[in-house]
């Protein structure tokens, strides 16, 4: 048995279909399941788990802020072990230590006062320290490595239908993502949330077994190609390899690397801060904490019809267009910020909100195989995941500051223009390296 499919009962040359559209399913699921390490998984435990801990509201922020720090300052290696030892063993050990990280969450009371015990000691930096390192595990093994490795395993099976596949697997996860505080919610209401942690962290062990089984690292390896063309076909349509497959270093020379990673930041910026801060922001500006939390339903059919849309259209426009809309989407989610309590404030930020967040799915995905090739796609991307996390675990404390030193956020709503505007004018040579 070859190394690349030991452990592995599944042949993709023996499929009765192109096997591409099983990575398809699969790597969706695995995106899925990082859920419990991703913000929108975390934030339902939040009050029980600081209750339970005795640590304040900030002290928990905090904790999982220098937490998701951590985690951006290595996700970079992770993108390494991707390029050096494929997506299946990769994503594997993410998922067997997103489940243990789960397991060790459940048992943190256990380990805080045990430690209070062993110290004699109160402090309430116990409680801190042992969720810091938790949500350091937690954020780099599901927002992180996880994520990055089953996103890129989908598109290393596909080149000219990325966008195509891409739509589909993108708008599973939207709606899958959304609902999850509910069903996350019922479970820490009917179980407890110990017991919430441990179920999600035994059904990682099983999702882990089917990344093992149905994960392949590429169609090469199986004497497949991606789309499911021929070798035949492949030859007579082009006869000559076009793709440069750059490395780390190479990419992070061009303009493209930078402007595309920037926007995609940005977006990780604005909406986490938003986000976490919603009730907050619509109070300043006199809006009653209903119709804070009523902007993300219209956000997410704005999003998903994006992301359906130009995900599809991808596979025959320039990116650069995309990346211009995608900065439209930002300028009118500033402005709306900027005019909340106007009649225009609260349509302009749902829509530019939905905007962002569309062609985030579309460009995070389909610019770094086609700009920069699959050979290193590990490195690259995991760089960017790493601007990505940084990004979202800088923006709830920043924009709290914004609020408590100015006594309003719409200072980062003039921010958000300022950089919109050098994104806007730097990106006019951000062309596509190939």
């Amino acid at each position: 048995m070859s190394a690349k499919s030991r452990f592995s009962l599944i042949d993709p040359a023996k499929s009765p279909f192109f096997y591409g559209y099983i990575i398809l399913a699969v790597g969706t699921l695995g995106i899925y399941c990082s859920i419990p390490g991703q913000t929108i998984g975390v934030s339902v435990f939040t009050d029980p788990v600081k209750d339970a801990l005795g640590l304040s509201r900030n002290q928990f922020s905090n904790a999982y802020m220098i937490g998701t720090i951590c985690s951006s300052l290595i996700i970079g290696k992770a993108g390494v072990w991707f390029d050096t030892y494929g997506a299946r063993y990769v994503a594997f050990f993410a998922a067997l230590v997103l489940a243990a990280s789960l397991m060790l969450c459940s048992w943190s009371v256990y380990m805080s006062d045990f430690v209070k015990q062993m110290f004699d000691s109160s402090s309430w930096l116990i409680p801190f320290s042992i969720m810091t390192v938790l949500f350091f595990m937690l954020r780099f093994s599901g927002q992180g490595v996880l994520t990055m490795a089953s996103r890129n395993v989908i598109m290393i099976w596909f080149d000219k239908n990325r966008g195509k596949v891409n739509a589909i697997s993108s708008v599973a996860i939207s709606f899958g993502f959304s609902s999850s505080p509910l069903w996350v919610n019922a479970l820490i209401e009917g179980y407890s949330w110990q017991g919430a942690w441990q179920i999600l962290a035994g059904g990682l062990l099983v999702v882990s077994f089917f990344i093992l089984q149905f994960y392949k690292n590429s169609p090469e390896d199986h004497g497949l190609l991606p789309d499911g063309a021929t070798l035949e076909t492949e030859c007579k349509v082009n006869p000559v390899p076009l793709a440069k497959q750059y490395t780390l270093d190479e990419a992070k020379r061009t303009r493209a690397f930078w402007m595309y990673g920037l926007i995609l930041a940005f977006n990780s910026f604005f909406i986490t801060g938003l986000t976490f801060h919603v009730v907050s922001v619509f109070a300043s500006e006199g809006f009653p904490k209903a119709d804070a939390i009523a902007i993300f339903l219209p956000t997410s059919v704005v999003a998903v019809s994006i992301s359906l849309i130009f995900n599809y259209l991808s596979d025959y426009l320039n990116l650069k267009l995309f990346l211009y809309l995608m900065i439209l989407g930002g300028i009118l989610c500033s402005v709306g910020f900027l005019f909340l309590s106007s009649s225009i404030g609260v349509p302009f930020l749902v829509g530019g909100f939905g905007i962002m967040s569309g062609f985030f799915a579309v460009l995070n995905a389909i610019v770094w195989p086609r700009f920069f090739g699959r050979s290193h796609l590990g490195a690259i991307t995991g760089k960017v995941m790493s601007f990505l996390i940084l990004a979202s675990a800088l923006a709830p404390p920043i924009f709290s500051f914004c609020f408590s030193t100015f006594g309003s956020y719409r200072l980062l709503g003039y921010l958000g223009l300022l950089f919109l505007a050098f994104l806007a004018a730097a990106s006019v040579r951000a062309n596509n390296p190939q």
